[in-house]
């Protein structure tokens, strides 16, 4: 069985983590436009950086529990985990 290189351990690195980066991005963005001053409260990247951290988890943690990445069960958890992360980041600023 031949090794995988180094491009390619990338290239599916970057494809495992690319749902929790999208998910975060999308969702800061949303909560930007429908939150306009509680969303300002905290920058952009921050609502980016901790969102995908927690669904970088939550991946890392469906992978460990199944055995193998794309089971939908944890994508439905890393929907819930990244939208608890974003009201947590904005749950102490009244607008």
């Amino acid at each position: 069985m031949p090794l995988m290189s180094a491009l390619d351990l990338l290239i599916h690195l970057l494809n495992f983590a690319a749902p929790a980066f999208f998910v975060a991005l999308v969702l800061a963005l949303l909560f930007r436009l429908a939150l306009h001053r509680r969303s300002a409260a905290v920058s952009l990247w921050v609502q980016v950086a901790v969102t995908f951290a927690a669904g970088l988890l939550v991946l890392v943690a469906g992978l460990a529990w199944f055995g193998r990445d794309g089971r939908m069960a944890t994508y439905a958890a890393l929907v819930v985990v990244c939208g608890s992360a974003q009201w947590w980041l904005l749950r102490g600023w009244r607008g």
